[in-house]
């Protein structure tokens, strides 16, 4: 069942497994993620409403759930300790709610896995940017996740999608599909095929740089951040599966990608689709104002690469999604995927025309 079909009763047994204090009132589909299924949940305590966060999540994509809530548990509650002396703390960091069982996970009777969250109130994402204020604080958000996350204890994070960000992984799947073309579609993409093709060299590039192992969030689209109502400030990081271990490059990539064209990820109308460079030159003063004392010279030379070679992966990411028949992400019309391959392959267009530039950039503020 999605999001739409589960009865109000079931979702209301599932929130009453959660420690929240207060009688359930209702839960409705919340936010556009295309993995996991989310609903807002309200609870009446006290005479006042209180909201939630529920949270199925989606376990043919993220195979190990415990796995997966040992990360995020660890990861929550370290931003925590380090956000101790902050007065506003409890709207920087994402907080779990634990089950009446008291952990953080709940499998339903039919093997469904559910999360809680606090609800964070006064701030909301964005789907596209709409002011250069936005391109920097965006990013400046995930500049200090990554560095407040820089002494996380051992053990090594799990791996909670393996090669989640191996191009040549991504390229070798992408090849599979067109081999296998189980979905009859190879024939509707083979100008972008073609593009593919035509980039194969570059796939390795990052993974063969001997750049050092972060903790990285690994999906920093600029709606992954939440922006104060009020000051319009990033406060916190949300979106935390992916959270794992990888390189700077490959969160600032996913930056460039999500927070320098105001177009939507599925924007039709190409010529809508470029990289701005005043919103590049916010994204990277934003980032590196806070993650730049730790990052070392070669990570700071990669992120523009980390630009290109993300923008490219996610894009063969979803052709490869629209050759195998739309299994992996949620798809709202014929051709959805197509029409998001089709956006990140222009900004790789885009970001090549710019990347001499770029780079100049980045050494003149790094």
């Amino acid at each position: 069942m999605t999001s739409d079909t589960i009865p109000a009763r079931d979702l209301g047994e599932i929130a009453r497994q959660f420690a929240v204090e207060g009688e359930f009132c209702q839960a409705v589909p919340y936010g556009g993620g295309h993995i996991n299924e989310t609903w807002c949940a309200t609870f009446n305590r006290a005479d006042a409403r209180v909201r939630g966060i529920l949270q199925r999540i989606n376990h043919n994509v993220f195979r190990n759930p415990a796995a997966l809530m040992e990360n995020i548990e660890r990861v929550t509650q370290h931003l925590s300790a380090q956000l101790a002396k902050e007065p506003d703390r409890e709207r920087r960091a994402l907080t779990l709610i634990p089950s009446r069982a008291g952990r953080n996970l709940y499998v339903d009777p039919g093997g469904g896995y559910w999360r809680a969250w606090r609800f964070i109130e006064g701030a909301r994402t964005y789907d596209a940017i709409e002011s250069a204020q936005q391109a920097y604080e965006g990013p400046r958000a995930f500049g200090r996740f990554l560095a407040m996350l820089a002494d996380l204890p051992a053990p090594r994070l799990h791996d909670t999608i393996p090669n989640f960000h191996s191009t040549p992984g991504r390229f070798a799947a992408l090849e599979d599909a067109i081999a296998h073309d189980t979905a009859g579609r190879v024939h509707l993409a083979e100008p972008e095929i073609a593009f593919a093709h035509a980039r194969k060299s570059i796939t390795g590039a990052l993974l063969n740089a001997g750049l050092p192992e972060r903790v990285t969030h690994n999906d920093t689209k600029i709606n992954n951040v939440l922006l104060d109502d009020q000051t319009g400030e990033g406060i916190c990081v949300i979106d935390l599966d992916t959270v794992m271990p990888g390189f700077a490059a490959y969160d600032f990539g996913d930056l460039v990608r999500s927070a320098t064209c105001p177009a939507a990820e599925d924007e039709r109308d190409l010529s809508k689709v470029t990289v701005r460079f005043d919103l590049f030159e916010a994204l990277a003063r934003g980032y590196l104002s806070t993650a730049g004392d730790m990052l070392t010279r070669a990570e700071k030379e990669s992120l523009v690469l980390g630009g290109k070679l993300i923008t490219f992966t996610m894009g063969i990411r979803f052709l490869t999604d629209f050759l195998n028949g739309d299994t992996y992400y949620k798809v709202h019309r014929a051709d959805h995927n197509l029409d998001r391959c089709r956006t990140q392959f222009k900004l790789v267009e885009s970001i090549e025309a710019q990347e001499s530039a770029m780079e100049q950039f980045i050494r003149s503020i790094g």
